[in-house]
């Protein structure tokens, strides 16, 4: 009966939004039966969504509810903003203490310095062997489909944007906090790591009579915040599709032909990243694949609805800890992945700087376009997990090399779409990692996951 009615909602959709814009561009068919063949198709899915009671499914289906929310109206989809900012809000403010309550506890809990170190090394070392691909396979891509060539620059640049351009030595200090309510409110997501490791190893080298209270504190802060996170991802769905019809009611259907071009080769190199990365990562791990998939649907939807990877960071934690990995393995390495192993901002990178160049017709030689990916590999590390973070990035790394900023600009047309494909592989990436990790410590599956985890995944 569910897969009848899922089949049903899908095939309805699919005729009703192609007959859709048939009628808007070529044939006068009538408005109103399409546009209730949609809602229909949508009432479909509400249905199937209330058999099935996940919130997985309710997500995609809100997805789909707000794309064609924002298509036929989208004056009323572009007051939805405020839904969407509202959810985003409640999810920031977890962040942070979730990251100083799992780091101090899973460290200082065990006081096994050397797992760290440990862990640590092995972590750094994954990233870079993954990251590094995803920075080729995206100048392979540009290169290849050559989305840059034949833009006509607009006279004057849009939007401005506010950049910070650091040394080498001023990059390396803002990684380290000076203040650790500045850094909270700031969101450096980088420097709340850097001082909860600090302290979670400061507090291991103390007596354990000194040590158990505070470690007990943050336990039973880390399962406050999330049974905070399970209240907050009620409103997911909502929050999800009003981000969604957001983003179709501003962008639009109109999409440039290059920009559309620069879309599909974005996608099409995120997908080749999957599988010619990821994948084969995930089988030479042994992950288990079906339970692996099963576990990231719903934070990999958070990430793609929202395109805030901090958005889906408390849902992946738990959903890491749930498939089998410690605690202690997940506090450590999903935060430290979120600043060092961002692959679909790398990848996304070393795309859009080359389009930059081809749109500017600057002509870079191999060993300038080798170099800038070097520079990119570098600056995108401790790039926060936000919004339009990877534009900021662009512009600071297009500047030292000279390239114009006007192509830049006109990629914030799109950004938001492009942003939601890199955002969901930064997150799949880091719940890889995760596991990897857990599995290189040979930990994975051995440790009982906490009853309010696995309650919240369930629920």
């Amino acid at each position: 009966m569910k897969n009848k009615i899922l089949l049903v909602a899908v095939v309805g959709f699919t005729v009703a939004a192609a007959l859709g814009v048939v009628s808007r561009h070529l044939t006068p068919l009538p408005a109103t039966a399409l546009l209730a063949l949609r809602w229909m198709s949508i009432a479909a899915l509400v249905l199937y969504a209330l058999y099935k009671r996940t919130l997985t499914t309710w997500i995609l289906v809100a997805m789909i509810g707000g794309a064609v929310l924002g298509y036929d109206w989208p004056r009323a989809a572009l007051g939805l903003r405020l839904l969407s900012m509202i959810f985003l809000r409640l999810i920031r403010c977890i962040i942070a203490p979730l990251l100083l309550g799992t780091l101090v506890s899973g460290i200082a809990g065990h006081s096994n310095l050397k797992k760290v170190g440990r862990m640590g090394l092995k972590a750094i070392i994954f990233f870079e062997v993954v990251t590094t691909p995803a920075l080729f396979i995206g100048l392979g891509a540009i290169n290849f489909s050559k989305a840059g060539l034949g833009v006509h620059l607009p006279p004057a640049a849009g939007e401005a944007l506010q950049v910070q351009r650091l040394t080498a030595s001023e990059t390396i200090l803002h990684i380290f906090p000076e203040n650790l309510a500045k850094s909270i409110a700031d969101g450096q997501i980088l420097q709340v790591v850097v001082f909860s490791i600090l302290f979670g190893i400061a507090l291991a080298m103390v007596r354990e009579e000194r040590r158990r209270p505070l470690v007990s504190l943050a336990e039973s802060l880390t399962e406050t915040m999330f049974k905070f996170t399970n209240l907050v991802m009620y409103m997911a769905p909502l929050g999800v599709g009003a981000a969604i019809a957001y983003t179709v009611a501003s962008t639009g259907m109109g999409i440039l032909f290059n920009l559309a071009k620069l879309l599909l080769t974005l996608y099409a190199a995120l997908f080749v990243f999957i599988a010619g990365v990821l994948l084969p990562v995930a089988l030479l791990a042994g992950v288990p694949l079906k339970r692996f998939i099963a576990a990231v649907a719903e934070p990999v939807s958070i990430a793609f609805g929202t395109a805030s990877s901090e958005a889906a960071l408390p849902r992946a934690m738990e959903a890491m800890e749930a498939i089998g990995v410690p605690r202690s393995v997940v506090a450590f390495v999903m935060p430290t992945g979120y600043s060092f192993n961002l692959t679909g901002s790398t990848l996304y990178l070393s795309l859009a700087a080359i389009f930059v160049a081809q749109a500017a017709g600057v002509h870079l030689s191999l060993g300038q376009q080798l170099l800038l990916m070097l520079t990119l590999m570098l600056t995108s590390k401790g790039v926060a997990g936000v919004s339009r973070a990877a534009i900021v990035i662009l512009l600071g790394t297009a500047g030292s090399f000279g390239l114009p900023t006007e192509p830049i600009f006109i990629l914030l047309g799109i950004d938001q779409l492009m942003d939601m494909g890199r955002t969901s592989v930064n997150v799949l990436g880091n719940c890889l990692a995760t596991i990897v990790i857990s599995r290189w410590e040979g930990d994975f599956g051995k440790e009982q996951p906490s009853p309010v985890v696995m309650n919240a995944v369930s629920g």
